[in-house]
């Protein structure tokens, strides 16, 4: 279906000029418009405005419901969707009882199509436009990722799974072979339309240091390639680097070692750090995806924002599905809020949205395409029902401040508020399959 050129969406519209402080209730950085006209041309944002657009417009009227910049995911595994919600394991267990034989089946061309279909139409249905992925150690799998993202006009970060030991022999590959795997990969898709390819050890333990090395010659090689990896997640993880790396000084220096920190890396995790670590992640411009969810169900630990907010660090969030236990985002951002309130520090709402819009944007060097109303940038958009339910709406009913409502909103609300999933100005998901 052909969208039309000159698309306008009223509603309410709320994103960030800037990044907010973590407890303002207040901030300045909120950009809160409401009952305005989104104006959309070509796939791009061209402003906003009160007043209905004059003839030449497609105007779509969602008045009273809010609209939002599409979700940006920092932190998913798109063969995980099958063992999400699993039993009784933490990480180490996890991946041999669950995440290994799942990866396995993506070996299958077959599975590998249908699962990257259903993954990136499961984004979407909770309001994900942009994401960063691991697909698996097969090669065909990346290219079904790749392909359904692009089917979407969706922004998707992802490359192949690198493993070389400590895994099932099914699910490792070899240096020599996974370097020119991952060359043919980058070759085909890497600034292809919205994609980008992220070079992927899957963590230190699945890999030799001669595959660590070659990690760091493929970014070395190809300048402006992401670097997608775990660390320091659980305590027995981090114990098991120390043993496999005695001559690192962290979990994270062994990344360091092997040149793969840089302003593109995206660490998930990152929940047993200390002022070292965190001193390194800044110097270097890295990320740490947190993904509360997961640490939760997993039973990881409590991931420390205000230390590594205070230290420089980028933080944006990430569902972690299948450890983490739902694709959306606003799940997140209620469990992030709750790690948070445990750990002794209280996050306003918009430090939450923000970390799951611009925030998430400008870590990974987008904030020009994604995250934002900003004029230009690409038309991913959702637009939301601000209750579902009575028990919400009652509470909409009675908040009188925007941060109350918001913050209400990210509590009570889940994929059911979704009304319609907007990318690069197409309508790819509306409730109910209208």
């Amino acid at each position: 279906m052909n969208a039309p050129e000159r698309i306008a969406l009223r509603g309410d519209l709320l994103d960030f000029v800037d990044r907010p402080a973590r407890a303002d209730p207040d901030s300045p950085a909120v950009r809160w418009l409401p009952d305005h006209w989104l104006l959309i041309e070509a796939g791009r944002i061209v402003g906003a405005q009160p007043a209905a657009p004059g003839e030449g417009w497609t105007r779509i009227d969602h008045a009273g419901r809010l609209i939002l910049p599409g979700f940006v995911d920092t932190h998913v595994h798109s063969p995980q969707l099958d063992v999400i919600g699993s039993w009784g394991a933490q990480l180490l267990d996890w991946l041999e009882t669950y995440t290994f034989p799942s990866e396995q089946r993506f070996a299958d061309p077959g599975q590998a199509e249908r699962g990257s279909n259903a993954f990136c139409d499961a984004l979407l249905a909770h309001g994900t436009t942009s994401a960063v992925v691991f697909p698996t150690v097969h090669k065909v799998s990346v290219d079904a990722l790749f392909d359904a993202a692009s089917a979407r006009g969706m922004r998707m970060i992802a490359g192949k799974v690198l493993m070389d030991r400590n895994a099932p022999e099914s699910l490792r590959d070899d240096v020599d072979g996974a370097e020119g795997q991952c060359e043919a990969l980058i070759a085909r898709w890497h600034g292809r339309g919205r994609l980008a390819y992220a070079v992927t050890p899957r963590f230190a333990p699945t890999s030799s240091d001669a595959q660590l090395a070659m990690a760091g010659r493929l970014l070395a090689r190809h300048p402006g390639l992401y670097m997608q990896t775990h660390v320091a997640e659980n305590p027995a993880e981090v114990q098991w680097v120390a043993e496999l790396f005695p001559q690192a000084r962290s979990y994270l220096d062994v990344y360091e070692r092997f040149g793969l920190l840089n302003e593109r890396a995206v660490l998930a995790h990152g929940i047993w750090l200390d002022d070292a670590d965190r001193a390194l992640l800044q110097a270097r411009g890295a990320q740490i995806a947190h993904s509360p969810t997961s640490n939760l169900f997993l039973g990881s630990g409590l991931f420390g924002w205000a230390a590594a907010e205070d230290a420089g660090v980028a933080i944006s969030l990430a569902s972690d599905v299948g450890g983490g236990t739902s694709l959306s985002m606003i799940r997140t951002m209620a469990a992030a809020y709750q790690i948070q309130a445990l750990a002794g520090t209280k996050l306003s709402a918009w430090a939450l949205l923000h970390a799951a819009t611009r925030g998430a944007a400008a870590a990974l060097g987008l904030p020009h395409e994604i995250g934002s109303f900003e004029a230009g940038a690409m038309a991913d958009v959702c637009v939301w029902d601000w209750a579902v339910g009575p028990v919400a709406t009652r509470r909409q009913q009675i908040a009188t401040r925007l941060h109350e409502k918001v913050f209400a909103w990210m509590t009570l609300a889940d994929e059911r508020n979704l009304v319609e999933t907007w990318v690069a100005g197409r309508r790819r998901y509306a409730r109910g399959g209208g």
